[in-house]
Formats: structure tokens, sequence, C-alpha cells
């Protein structure tokens, strides 16, 4: 490898929602980039006129901040090497096809997508190639006259890649070594399309990533069978010397067997495939992880060990702690399961791990969902006290202490932790705790057990499920002293009341 400054990038196409395998193809490259001293270019793919769909590059740039990658330069960030939209770059991609078609290394052809399709027919396995390009109609074959002629008149022609067969090519990938493979395999790629005049996704990515210096291309395995014809054009452009190295990814796989990850799977096992919520031109709405109560470093920290994995058994990685870690050459070459149950674990450890200021927020927007309006202090007390008992999500706090804000009115007696808790001697403690409780001047939780502790200890008693009982109405909830303390004396007091009241 040269000593030229790593730069990589992440080229989406426009054409829908960023699917979660791509938002850990991008990972890597930012994790790669930022280990190395490099700069990470945001680029958007968008030859394709025809599925091109507006609101997905804003779409695809928010996610990115909310999962807090950082771009260097490309779209949105600016730069000295754009444009960074490939639909905004047609006059420098035709420079380079006309030099191709001047250097003899690629050829014009006119075929109809009905003289392929007969062709097809004709010929079991037909590839447009070295043995079979003579029989089509291209400029290899028809008189340069008759060529021109047909441009002049507007017929619609593609641009094809002059393939030699015969030669092993190989490609050096940082993840599977050397991978060889025989030119003869290959068929000649249309490079450039006259109907809209714009490059396929083969030129247009070689002549980019040459002209923004990039070093190394870490992309999907999807891409490892392009990767010959694309040392096979470095080349034919005489780029060899800064020719990239490439890294193929394994795929994201389904959780429950073979083949790879699709938005239907989500669907049917209950998961996001994508960073965030979509709303699609049709009403369709997909599922986003940013909606689905997931913190970005939750989801970061899960995709990054999807294909990778450092050694040793810390599974909670910091993005400082993965950038530190981080080995290309390490990434596993069979497919990655997508555990998705693994990912609401790492949510969960996230959640606990995280200042209750930060999370309070989202419950905020819950509690006003249910008509509850409470300072911010007060919410962040809840998340801080509950955010302890398993949860997964923030909004699964709300059942588990709903019993902060609303008092029990009824009591169910055949409820198993009020029948078993709420016993003969239970109104008359309650009775001799409320007492206590009253007494106190300063209701804090260590004033509390302070007065309350000896009681119970000198007394025999022990009030605690019976006090939840008064309190929550049900056997969940806190600490009792951190329960009543967040209520207040005064409320403590009137469910302790109420309770002895209404079961006697």
């Amino acid at each position: 490898m040269d000593n030229r400054k790593v730069r990589v990038r992440f080229a989406p196409s426009p054409t829908g929602p960023l699917h979660i395998g791509g938002v850990r193809t991008a990972l890597y490259n930012y994790l790669f980039a930022r280990q190395h001293g490099g700069e990470l270019i945001f680029r958007i793919e968008d030859t394709d006129s025809q599925r091109f769909v507006k609101a997905a590059e804003d779409y695809i740039i928010e996610s990115f901040k909310w999962l807090g990658i950082q771009f260097d330069e490309g779209v949105s960030y600016g730069g000295d090497k754009g444009p960074y939209r490939q639909s905004e770059r047609r006059e420098i991609y035709k420079k380079y096809v006309d030099q191709l078609l001047e250097e003899g290394k690629a050829y014009i052809a006119f075929d109809t997508p009905e003289e392929l399709q007969a062709k097809r027919a004709e010929i079991e396995n037909f590839q447009y190639d070295a043995h079979t390009r003579h029989m089509m109609r291209n400029s290899l074959v028809m008189p340069a006259d008759e060529v021109q002629a047909l441009i002049d008149s507007g017929a619609q022609y593609v641009v094809r890649f002059k393939i030699e067969p015969g030669e092993d090519v190989h490609v050096d990938d940082m993840i599977r070594g050397d991978v060889k493979i025989n030119s003869s395999i290959l068929d000649d790629k249309v490079l450039f399309k006259s109907a809209d005049q714009l490059p396929t996704y083969h030129l247009a990515n070689i002549v980019d990533d040459h002209l923004m210096e990039i070093t190394h291309v870490i992309r999907g395995e999807e891409w490892l069978p392009s990767a010959p014809l694309h040392v096979l054009l470095y080349r034919a452009f005489g780029w060899a010397d800064t020719m990239p190295r490439f890294a193929h990814l394994p795929l994201l796989l389904k959780p429950d067997g073979k083949g790879k990850l699709s938005k239907r799977d989500g669907d049917r096992l209950g998961f996001p495939v994508f960073p965030l919520e979509w709303h699609g031109d049709n009403g369709e709405v997909a599922a986003g992880y940013r909606e689905n109560g997931y913190l970005p470093e939750a989801v970061v920290n899960f995709l990054a060990l999807l294909g990778w994995n450092p050694g040793g058994d810390q599974e909670i990685l910091s993005m400082d702690d993965l950038i530190r870690l981080f080995d290309i050459t390490k990434c596993s070459k069979a497919g990655a399961k997508f555990d998705y149950v693994k990912g609401q674990w790492f949510n969960r450890e996230y959640i606990l791990k995280t200042d209750n200021k930060v999370l309070a927020p989202a419950f905020d927007k819950i509690l006003r969902e249910n008509g509850i309006e409470q300072p911010i202090e007060r919410v962040e007390a809840v998340v801080g006290m509950m955010k302890m008992k398993k949860i997964n999500f923030i909004k699964e706090l709300w059942p588990l202490c709903d019993f902060f804000f609303i008092a029990p009115t009824t009591f169910d007696r055949e409820d198993k932790f009020i029948r078993k808790n709420w016993k003969e001697n239970a109104a008359e403690d309650m009775r001799e705790l409320a007492e206590i409780l009253a007494g106190l001047d300063d209701f804090s939780i260590e004033s509390q057990r302070a007065a309350v502790d000896p009681w119970a200890e000198t007394t025999g008693k022990k009030p605690w499920n019976a006090w939840r009982v008064a309190l929550v109405g049900a056997g969940k909830g806190p600490d009792m002293y951190e329960l009543a303390a967040f209520l207040g004396k005064e409320e403590t007091l009137r469910r302790i009341d109420f309770a002895v009241e209404t079961l006697g």
C-alpha cells in the first residue's frame, strides 16, 4: 500500500430508505477512516433516474446524524472534489467514455431489448462477450459511417467495455485475500447509455473513486463479482498505480435461516430493518430503530459486531472503543445472522448506562400522551428508579410505573400479591406506619429509614409488602422508601388511609 492519506467513501443510491446493511457498511468505513486518521466521503449514486426517490437523500443524511457517523466531505458537507451527486457529473463521465472509445477499449452497441432477448432465446446462457459480440449490432462489426449515421439520427445506443478473454484477474481483498477470476466469464458490461446520457454504476464508480482519490473501497459482498471488472477498468484508464484496496463485507442474513436479510423478515419477526421510520409515496410506513426506541449508541455497537469481533468477552463498546479496536482484515468471510434479540439486549445495556437526563424526554413524551404532565426533574427521578427493571425500551416503563402518577382507586382482592400480603393484621400495621411517617418533618429516604427500620425490628413487623399494596396496588415498583419520598408525605399518607379503609 502506498503512503497516501486514507480516503474511503459511502455511496448509497437514493431509491428508498437506507437498509440496516448499508448502515453497517457506512459504519465500517467510518471506523476504518477514523482509525487511520483518514477521511470519509459521502457520495450519492443517482444515475438510475427511473428509481430515484426525492426524499431518500435527506433520509439518509438524517440517519447518519442520528447515529453519530460523521462525514468529512460530500453531499451536504462540501469539499473540493465535487460535485458529489453522480447526476451532476455527466460531462466528467462523458470525457472518460470517449477516452475508452478512442483507444478501442470500448465500443458502441445498438442492440434493442428485443434483439437481445431473441439472442438469449437462441443461445443458452448467452452473454455479450468476445465470443458473441461479432453476432450483434455494434461498432466492432458495423462500418464507421453507418455507426455515425445511426448516432446522428438519434438512435439509442450503449457503450460496452471490451473485455479480452483468457486473463486471470486478481483482486486484492483485505478480507478475502487474493480473489482470482478469469476474464472469460465476464461479459462486456454496459458503461454508458445514450437514453439518459448517464453512465452505469461500473464506470461512474471507477471515475469517481479515482478523481476523489479513494484509497480503500469497503462495500458489501454483493459487489464482489464486479471487482474484477473494476480492476480491468482501472488498468484501461492507466490508473493501476492508484487503484484502491478492496474489502467486501459479509452479508447480513435472516435471523432464522439462510438468505439475505429483508424488510419482510423484520415485518414477520417484529423488528426494524431501517434506521429511521420511512414514509413511502404510497402511504406505506416502515418501522425505524429511532422511532422504536433504540438508542443510537446501542445500534452502532450492535451493528459493529455483526461480522467482526475484536476478540475477548467485552461486548459493550463505545464509538471510541470501536475506532481503537477495529480491524477490517478480521471481518468474517461468512454471512452474519441478524440476531435482533441481541440488538434489544444492547439497547437495555445502554439504557442502564445512559444518563437519566438523556432518557427523560422520551418518557416525558409517553407521560403526556397519557395525560400526565410533570416537571422534568420528577420524570428523571422515575426513570432512574425504574430503568433497572430489565426494560429493553423506554416505552416499556409506562405500565411498570404508572402508579408514580396515578394512585390506586380499587384493589383486586383476587390478585395473588394482594391476597398474600394484605393479611389480617395489615390494616393495623399500616396505621402504625402512617403514624410514624406523619411525625416526620424530613420525608427523605434516609429520614424514613431511620424511623421505620427500628420500629420494624423492635416489633418484629414486616410491613413492606402491605405498604407496597397501599401505595402501588400491585407487586411492582422500586424500594418503598424511594417511592414514598417521591410521592411525598401527604400523598403517601393519603394512599395508606385509602387502602386501610378499602381493604380493612
